[in-house]
């Protein structure tokens, strides 16, 4: 079976689109979102219709909590906290309806998703845990596998049993997955990358030859930063995408 996990779209509409047609092309049998389809971009309403539309089974992530607490909204950096208070006036009632009824993890396909850290943390970013907390959290964690994003980064973090590996993710397949091993998986961002390459990411689970495959998708960048700056969003949130 080949799951698509995406993550991190952040009301980027254009990103989202490429990314779907690529999902489409790839032989796609089942797609997971990781959270945060608000924030930061121009079209938050209409990434939620089409994550709705398409059925895609999605976790809450912190910016999803953010919108509907305004003590979670708190705890962002004023630019943040500006775009995610255009980020609600942007919203339909149906989309707060949506938003409301998301889960903070998921358990599926013998595996666990969460937007930040398991096992059901929004706000826990993977690399603020040390190897200590890493060692227990995968001793607790009963899937082999947790797919995880909020980073906006690639990564690999395996375990044995005794010890923790951090992996890079690049681009293409990776096969060095092992059956006796648990793993956390970043899959990085669709809607703003924060990896050093601009493209949309997202990854590939192949679970019958238990391979990762990650995926680089081109999108129209200069669109996007037009339609942040006409929607009145921060400029900082514009530049981060290029």
């Amino acid at each position: 079976m080949r799951v698509a996990i995406i993550s991190d779209i952040h009301g980027n509409l254009d990103a989202f689109r490429q990314v779907l047609k690529d999902i489409e092309a790839s032989g796609i049998d089942a797609v997971v979102c990781l959270g945060d389809n608000v924030g930061y971009g121009p079209e938050p309403e209409q990434v939620i219709r089409q994550v709705r539309e398409r059925n895609i089974p999605c976790v809450m992530g912190n910016h999803e909590q953010a919108v509907l607490d305004g003590e979670h909204l708190n705890w962002f950096n004023p630019p943040a906290r500006k775009s995610l208070q255009k980020t609600m006036t942007l919203l339909s009632e149906e989309s707060f309806k949506y938003i409301r009824g998301m889960k903070s993890s998921l358990v599926i396909y013998e595996s666990r998703f969460v937007h930040g850290f398991p096992p059901d943390s929004m706000n826990i970013y993977l690399f603020q845990a040390s190897k200590n907390t890493l060692k227990q959290t995968f001793r607790e964690m009963k899937e082999r596998l947790c797919f995880v994003g909020h980073t906006h980064e690639l990564k690999l973090i395996g375990f044995d049993g005794k010890a923790s590996q951090r992996i890079s993710l690049q681009k293409g397949i990776v096969k060095h997955l092992h059956k006796d091993r648990k793993y956390i998986v970043n899959v990085g961002s669709v809607g703003q990358p924060r990896d050093g390459n601009n493209n949309a990411k997202y990854v590939i689970w192949n679970s019958s030859e238990d391979s990762l495959e990650v995926r680089f998708v081109p999108y129209d960048i200069a669109a996007v930063v037009s339609k942040i700056m006409a929607a009145g969003l921060p400029k900082v949130h514009a530049d981060r995408l290029w």
